[in-house]
């Protein structure tokens, strides 16, 4: 059987990392027994016709798709037009946003097959079998379907207790060369679950409120696997990573006993973190730490469940600072009881702490608890339109606060960055930063430009150049090209090119009329393989 999976767009303005989703899913199909394919729309251009080219020639048996409120609207068209396509796929979807919206999602997009509920790994493996035959469907756990005008709910599938049966993601099918081009962390999970209650979370709905951990030793594993690919820089997304400090000291024990020599990160709770803990993960290569802290007014986080103190995020943040960790805080804007004078209390808070921080706005998804019991709270939710939940604008308001008031609050402070930025830019062009500021000027510049490489098809526009050339005049008329279409600085994007080419992520090969660049696919599987 073949099946391919869509790992729908994504702004890359949100700093995507490899899709984790993604990977445990084609994972798991391969553990089947299945031929997969991972078509990549995060870091690749989507456009209809660059699916139905994919499609016709790789011909899959089924086409799924996991994907957030965020992206949901793109996975779901996406199957969409696989299914109009080639109406003898069979279409699934998957993720947090629809495992909460089964019949609305059936309902609204009669082409996509099945939905996928909660933790897909262990469904998976059932419902492949039985994919052809739609009366086997009834007897596969954790799915919703049509049969007929009715939508059916089969029984819930159980977590997976043991998350060491699940195999690595699959990330030798994702185009990890674009990944690394864009130079964004790569993210991993220890383990799953949360005992927390946060109204705003989908987390305990999805995965289950007991934490269930993989053995350090399957943690480390993959962190050398990740490593293997030629990445430095690692991102663990899991919240409660920083929960328990044998836990943690498990995990650091086996990274030195192994010698691994990387940069990563973590996300961690207030409440949970230690002076012992972060002197540890400091000691292997943890630089950075973030802590979800919501809001600066205890009453607020009292009403959320959040379960933390402002002095527990004092503390925290000093813990932080102390072992010599960056350290991001983040607020999010517009929670029940919202007002203007919680929003300045949290500006306040924020500004105290001495850390980096940012805010987000409240996004009610599916399946958590402020959308579902919304009634119970001062809170109102203006639209259902999951194109709005891009955290671009506020979409709920509360009695004492409008949602023009949440964004301009927001908007004030993103102009505030802005208008340091412009002037570090400046700066920049005039020769009056200092040398480490030029070089954050230049990343930025760097990293728009692989922006433009990726969203608008450049090197694949631009890339064959006809008649007898040397490889070096072959790049050089490359990066003239590239310059005209980005309008960006020549110097900077000749080393970004040369960057990229001496990784191994951009190649070029010789064909009859001159030569043609293209992107590799990774450093584990030949490009024209694909």
């Amino acid at each position: 059987m073949k099946v391919a999976i869509i790992a729908p767009p994504y702004p890359l303005e949100e700093a995507p990392a490899p899709p984790l989703g993604v990977t445990y899913v084609a994972a798991a199909f391969e553990k089947a027994g299945a031929d997969v394919r991972i078509f990549d729309y995060i870091v690749n251009r989507y456009t209809p016709e660059r699916l139905k080219e994919q499609l016709d020639r790789f011909r899959p048996d089924v086409v799924g798709a996991t994907s957030v409120t965020l992206n949901f609207i793109a996975a779901a068209d996406i199957l969409r037009t696989a299914k109009r396509h080639n109406p003898r796929i069979v279409t699934l979807i998957g993720g947090p946003h629809v495992s909460f919206s089964e019949r609305e999602t059936l309902t609204a997009y009669p082409e996509i097959d099945v939905v996928v509920r909660g933790e897909g790994e262990k469904t998976i493996p059932e419902l492949m079998p039985r994919l052809e035959d739609r009366r086997g469907w009834e007897s596969v756990r954790g799915i919703a379907f049509r049969q007929g005008t009715d939508i059916v709910l089969t029984e819930p599938q159980e977590l997976i207790e043991d998350l060491n049966t699940l195999p690595l993601p699959a990330r030798h099918l994702l185009p990890m060369s674009r990944y690394q081009a864009l130079g964004y962390p790569v993210s991993i999970i220890t383990g799953r679950g949360c005992p927390y209650a946060c109204i705003f979370c989908q987390g305990r709905r999805m995965v289950g409120k007991k934490f269930r951990q993989r053995d350090a030793s399957l943690v480390v594993d993959e962190i050398e696997e990740i490593l293997s690919y030629g990445i430095d820089r690692i991102n663990v997304a899991d919240d409660l990573f920083a929960s328990n400090r044998d836990r943690v000291k498990a995990v650091c024990s086996e990274i030195q006993k192994r010698g691994l020599k990387f940069s990563w990160s973590a996300f961690a709770r207030a409440n949970t973190v230690d002076r012992e803990m972060l002197r540890i993960m400091r000691e292997t290569g943890c630089d950075s730490i973030s802590y979800g802290v919501e809001s600066g007014n205890q009453e607020m986080l009292d009403r959320i469940k959040k379960k933390i103190t402002l002095d527990m995020v004092r503390e925290a943040v000093h813990l932080g600072l102390e072992a010599g960790m960056v350290v991001h805080t983040s607020f999010i804007v517009g929670l029940p009881g919202e007002s203007p004078e919680t929003l300045k209390e949290t500006q306040a808070f924020a500004d105290s702490l001495g850390a980096m921080y940012g805010y987000h706005y409240l996004a009610p998804f599916p399946g958590t608890t402020v959308r579902e019991e919304v009634d119970q709270f001062d809170l109102e939710i203006l639209t259902d339109d999951w194109n709005r939940y891009d955290a671009n604008s506020a979409i709920v308001r509360t009695s004492k606060i409008s949602p023009e008031e949440i964004t301009r609050f927001v908007t004030d402070f993103e102009n505030e960055i802005n208008e340091a930025w412009e002037k570090q830019i400046r700066g920049y062009w005039e020769k009056t930063n200092p040398p480490e500021k030029d070089l954050h000027v230049e990343g930025f510049f760097r990293t728009q430009f692989v922006f433009n490489l990726l969203s608008k098809d450049l090197i694949e526009r631009y890339g064959r150049l006809p008649g007898p050339c040397s490889p070096e005049a072959s790049l050089g008329e490359l990066c003239a090209r590239l310059v005209e279409a980005t309008g960006g600085n020549e110097e900077i994007i000749r080393k970004a090119m040369q960057r990229f080419i001496e990784a191994g992520y951009i190649k070029q090969t010789r064909e009859d009329d001159g030569y043609r660049w293209y992107w590799t696919h990774n450093n584990r599987v030949d490009f024209n393989s694909l």
